[in-house]
Order: structure tokens, then sequence, then C-alpha cells
């Protein structure tokens, strides 16, 4: 029996079992590009990782992963958390105008055990990694047409260039003309649809650090593409518990994803997952996990608000989240995080 298999907690293995997709349906498995700004919060690690648990179980297909803000271990981070989960040679593309970012847990791409990377990248700066531009437009340049589910959590400083970028030696096609024809689905983290504590004017975070390329995103995404939008309220709803970090990844001595999360939350805190429910709705869009607003339209104003009007030919909605489907969030969140990497 694998060894890592065999020191999952009851819990896990019996979650595990419970959640494991109907393989028997022969779905194709979705092709994602994730695009994060895996710097400040660590709900970025948390959702990669999933994403490539997803993968392990034959449920998504990752093509590249490209980084919105601007910090030089962001690529290598990445790169070696697509390492530690079997995946080293994935296109990994960095924004070079964005916001700057310090990073609580990116230091841990460095640590060493001896003489070796604790865990091992080839990246050593983002200064050696390609634009981000260059790698979304590759990646769906060779893609099937209407194959991908793009699922942004971060800036939209990426995906803004993408829709402006024009023809080049890469593909014929303008931005607007290669999303229209490869991408069937948008994921994004970002905003506030409904008030906040009390306050009607929340101004989300990764909307608010980088108001002008969300403009640019929200007033230029084609209308035929649709978005569907995780807000700040799903992420908090659904809280990754701190007890998943304690126990459910003991099956190594070293794991990037605790070691990250402590880094930056400490032992007592159970962190919202914001970045997660956009990548479980890109890859399960049909699990009822959530609910789904009616169409509409969003806008972001001068100060970082994002105003939804209605609209039955809209292109937006967002997630809405019952407490049934909380719990199951939850649920399954905890077990694709915490699931061993195949070997």
């Amino acid at each position: 029996m694998n060894t890592a298999w065999s020191s999952l907690s009851a819990w896990g293995v019996l979650l595990f079992l419970i959640l494991i997709p109907d393989v028997s349906r022969g779905d194709q498995p979705v092709s994602v590009i994730f695009d994060t700004d895996i710097t400040g919060d660590v709900d970025d690690v948390l959702a990669l990782a999933m994403l490539h648990t997803l993968a392990d179980r034959g449920e998504c297909a990752i093509t590249a992963v490209t980084v919105s803000k601007i910090n030089p271990l962001a690529a290598p981070f990445v790169d070696a958390v697509n390492t530690f989960y079997g995946r080293p040679d994935l296109p990994i593309g960095v924004t070079r105008d964005a916001q700057h970012r310090d990073s609580k847990y990116l230091e841990l791409v460095e640590a060493k055990d001896g003489d070796t990377y604790r865990y091992p990248h080839d990246l050593v700066s983002g200064d050696d990694a390609p634009g981000a531009l260059t790698v979304l437009r590759h990646g769906l340049s060779a893609a099937a047409d209407q194959s991908v589910a793009l699922v942004q959590v971060g800036l939209a400083a990426n995906l803004a260039d993408l829709i402006e970028s024009p023809p080049d030696s890469i593909s014929p096609l303008s931005g607007i003309e290669l999303v229209r024809r490869k991408v069937r689905l948008v994921s994004v983290m970002a905003g506030a649809f409904r008030p906040v504590r009390g306050n009607a004017h929340f101004l989300e975070a990764n909307v608010r650090n980088g108001i002008e390329s969300m403009q640019r995103f929200a007033r230029q995404w084609p209308a035929d593409v649709p978005v569907v939008w995780s807000d700040f309220l799903i992420g908090i709803a659904a809280p990754y518990p701190r007890e998943s970090i304690a126990r459910d990844f003991r099956y190594r001595d070293h794991h990037i994803v605790p070691e990250a999360y402590m880094l930056h939350s400490g032992p007592n805190h159970d962190r919202p997952t914001w970045d997660l429910t956009s990548v479980l709705y890109a890859v399960r869009p049909d699990d009822q996990y959530f609910g789904l607003s009616e169409r509409g339209t969003v806008a972001v104003a001068d100060d970082g608000f994002t105003r939804f009007t209605p609209d039955p030919q809209g292109r937006d909605r967002y997630l809405t989240m019952n407490p049934i489907q909380t719990a199951r969030v939850i649920e399954v969140q905890r077990a694709l995080v915490s699931q061993p990497p195949k070997d």
C-alpha cells in the first residue's frame, strides 16, 4: 500500500471516496489556465494545490499558470508547487506592469535541507520567466476551440492585456478573437455584489489594488464569453479549517501547502477560501456547489466598487451559496487540497 495513502486520516480517505468523480461518464477534462496573484494571501497556494489534485483525478488539464503581481519569488514558488505535484514543466508567465507585493511565504521556495532545495524548482527569479501575455497567447492558440476555462484570482492585468493584444507571430488572431474562439468560461474571484458587514459600498482587494486593469477587463471582455464572479462573501463563508493544516498533511515530512499556510496565517486561523471557490466552480460547474445569480453586467467604478446590473442578455453572473452548499464546499475543498500528490 502506498505509504502516503496509508497515513491519511480515516476522515480523509472516506471523504476522498465520497467525492471522487464518476470517471465512467467519459467526461473530457477541463483545460485550465490559472491566473493568480500568488504573493500576499495564501489562498492562492491552496487553490493551485487543489487545481493539481483535480488534474490528478483527470477532471482538468492545467495548461499554464500566469502571475498578476510582481515579486521575484512568485514564479519560482509556482514552479516549486508545480514540481511538488509532478508537473515541473508547466509554462509560467509573469506580469511586468502591475502591483509590486511583499509576501510572508514566498521565501519558502528558497528553503534548503543541506545543499538542496526542500522544494525543487528550475526558475530562480521571475525575471527569468516569459511575459504573461506571451504565455496566455501561446496557451490559447494551442487549445481546442471552446475548451479553456480561465481562472483569474487576483488582479486583471494579464487578462486585460490579453484582450487588447493584436495579432502577432504566435497567432494571427487578436486577443479578443482568441478569447471568443478558445475560451468557454472565465471564473473570477473579485468584487462584492452584496453588502459586506453592513457596508453596501465595499471595495474588494482584487479590484481595489488594480482598478484600471479590472475596468479594462470588465469593459472589454467579449459579451458572448461568460464570466462568473466569486465575490468577497463566498470565500468568507467557506473558510479552510485549521485542523486540516494540523492533521491532513502528515503523509509527508515536508509539504509546501501547510508550510506556506503556517508562514502566512499561523496555526490558529481558518483562512477564507476566496480563490479556491473560483477553481472549484471552473472545474465542476454542474455539481451544485454553488447557485448562480441572474444574468447581468458588471461595471467597475473609479474607486473600485463593483456594480452588478441585471440584464437577461448579460455576460456576467455571480456565485451564491446556501448553508447546505457551504458545508459541501468546505468539505470538498479540504479533501482536494490535502489529497496526496500522485507518485
